[in-house]
């Protein structure tokens, strides 16, 4: 008897129905086709013994199992369960009728337990775009399917429980969204307080503007000034994600696996912090059985990278095009997956080897070769993606031991609020576009207008520092930015003049 079941299969964050057709013919052979990986072919095994946990076993003759659509590789163990599902319906010991409106997806352990799998988010969209009405998944799993309205999600802790609910022999509820506590399934990131940073004004300025208009930022300074501890801080002034925001990183996260059990929709914005030995693949993403690389993971939020230099160039290199286009095409011989990239870059460095370059104490034992080199491992091209290069110094001893507080991460974050309130107005009838950092030529020249005195500062900055066409479009859009912040209308002179003081290592004399 032939049955068709059905699944998902995720390509980059999006999914694809894919329906299992299990035959049973005389003979004695178990045959997977369609394109299966090896956790695929393996699931013989798993579902035998899991089959037998419910009184049933794979039948003594030919089974083929065909994965359609046979050009799209199939992975994981995620296939079990409604490989299982087929074989008995195929076998006549369950009833089919609801086999064609729902979607089944899970691994099996060798007692019949489901395990959850990823992507299942993903699936679900796409499920009830595809007009299936039922969703069955692993119990840990079904508070992150039931995100999607509009489909009936069954979460079941073992096989006999899926199979009852087949038979209609025992009623289940379908599962409904609740939204875990605040911070219990995040991105591990905890909200530090720029109320307990002691001095540091200008940095502080400075990551308002980033996060007031998406900016990227690089922090260059000595050893212990406090560029982590500023840069850990950032998500604490960064605007609340909207729903669609919200729903693009938590794909993303389900996709690479990183949510946790019986999780929901990632409220907070993810901050990412990778070691400076990480690989382009991890970086970017890919590799043989394609995953979101960091950039992706840090979607919506912020990639921090610490001791900048030390990242190889060839790691820092494949950011240049994600940083323009926040999309990541990642494309091999047998496979292409698109990944979002629409990402903050906030990057801190040592301005030399020793560290001590620009210490106003302690004196620095580099050569200006010495200086050069280490300076020329940000390529030009990568530093004119930034816009925000900042030099940081140590706060004097005085104010380190000092009672008084700063301002709070609460009264910066209302700062920001307002300025993003302002770009969600002026971007409303713009698609993908929700900050000035997002913003294109064509945009520019429709929000940026700059009058005489405005340009004569730019094209003097231009010739001072040699900067690039690139440059000046991130110098306009800071100073956007910054007449946000200062509630202005038009931009003035003064936001230009903030604005190219952000350029520090294009200045020749930096340092000296």
């Amino acid at each position: 008897m032939l049955i068709k079941t059905f699944a998902g299969a995720v390509n980059g964050i999006e999914a694809t129905t894919i329906t299992l057709e299990v035959n049973i013919l005389s003979g004695a052979k178990f045959i997977i086709v369609g394109l299966p990986d090896n956790a695929v072919k393996e699931s013989q095994q798993r579902v035998d013994s899991a089959l037998r946990q419910v009184g049933s076993r794979i039948p003594g003759k030919r089974i083929i199992i065909n994965m359609a659509p046979a050009d799209i590789k199939k992975e994981g163990a995620a296939y079990d369960l409604p490989m299982a599902i087929g074989i008995l319906a195929a076998n006549e010991e369950l009833p089919a009728e609801h086999l064609k409106h729902t979607v089944i997806m899970g691994e099996l352990s060798l007692d019949g337990t489901l395990l959850p799998v990823k992507g299942v988010l993903s699936i679900a969209i796409n499920a009830k775009a595809e007009g299936f009405t039922d969703m069955v998944v692993p119990e840990e799993n079904a508070n992150e399917a039931a995100v999607v309205g509009g489909i009936r999600v069954y979460g079941f802790r073992h096989l006999q429980e899926v199979v009852a609910w087949f038979r209609e022999v025992q009623r289940f509820t379908p599962c409904l969204y609740t939204q875990p506590l605040p911070g219990a399934t995040q991105s591990g990131i905890d909200l530090f307080d720029f109320k307990d940073v002691k001095g540091q004004e200008n940095i502080k300025r400075a990551m308002e503007i980033a996060a007031a208009g998406g900016h990227n930022l690089l922090m260059i300074g000595p050893p212990g000034s406090g560029k982590t501890m500023l840069a850990r801080r950032l998500p604490g002034i960064l605007p609340p994600m909207t729903t669609e925001e919200s729903l693009e990183t938590t794909k993303i996260h389900s996709v690479a696996g990183h949510l946790q059990r019986n999780s929901g929709l990632i409220s907070l914005r993810p901050f990412r912090s990778p070691h400076h030995t990480i690989s382009d693949i991890a970086l970017v993403g890919g590799g043989v059985w394609p995953r979101p690389g960091e950039i992706s993971l840090a979607c919506n939020g912020v990639l921090f990278l610490d001791e900048l230099p030390e990242f190889k160039r060839s790691v820092l290199e494949v950011m240049r095009q994600p940083l323009e286009d926040r999309r990541i095409t990642v494309s091999r011989t047998r496979f292409t997956v698109e990944y979002p990239a629409n990402f903050m870059l906030v990057a801190s460095m040592n301005p030399c080897p020793c560290g001590y370059y620009t210490h106003p104490v302690k004196e620095c034992t580099c050569s200006e070769l010495q200086v050069h080199r280490y300076l020329s491992k940000i390529s030009g091209p990568l530093l004119d993606r930034i816009d925000i290069h900042v030099e940081v110094v140590p706060v004097e001893i005085d104010k380190i031991g000092g009672t008084e507080e700063g301002v709070s991460s609460e009264a910066i974050r209302e700062r920001v609020l307002r300025a993003r309130t302002v770009q969600n107005h002026r971007f409303e009838s713009t698609n993908g576009i929700h900050c000035n950092a997002q913003m294109n030529t064509a945009l520019l020249k429709k929000f940026c207008p700059l009058d005489k005195n405005c340009r004569m500062l730019l094209q003097v900055a231009m010739e001072k520092f040699g900067l690039s066409a690139r440059a000046y479009d991130r110098i306009v859009k800071l100073a956007r930015t910054i007449a946000d912040l200062s509630e202005q209308e038009q931009i003035r002179p003064e936001h230009i003049a903030e604005a190219i003081q952000y350029r520090t290592l294009d200045k020749a004399d930096w340092g000296r």
